[in-house]
């Protein structure tokens, strides 16, 4: 019978931990035993969870904030608005 091993799996994205044979784990060499702490599939599940948790958190802050393109227009508009009262100011 292989070893089994535990995965230790991560409550913050409900993967649940359980028994798996060595062989499903990582090869980890900063570890004293040289394997991971997470199987394999679970591994992918979690920084996949974590990949999309950092893509959700980036896009909240700056939600409220218009995209680049529409900045830019609306600080060109606010310039011609400038320069043509400028001129008018000028010619009168």
């Amino acid at each position: 019978m292989a070893d089994l091993r535990k995965c230790i799996g991560s409550a913050r994205f409900r993967i649940d931990g359980h028994e798996a044979p060595v062989t499903d784990f990582p090869v980890q060499p900063s570890h004293k035993d040289g394997l991971g702490r997470m199987c394999k599939v679970h591994w992918n599940q979690y920084t996949a969870a974590l990949r999309k948790a950092a893509g959700t958190a980036k896009a909240e802050p700056g939600a409220d904030e218009p995209e680049p393109s529409e900045a830019k227009s609306r600080a060109r508009a606010k310039t011609a608005e400038a320069e043509q009262e400028s001129a008018e100011t000028h010619t009168e």
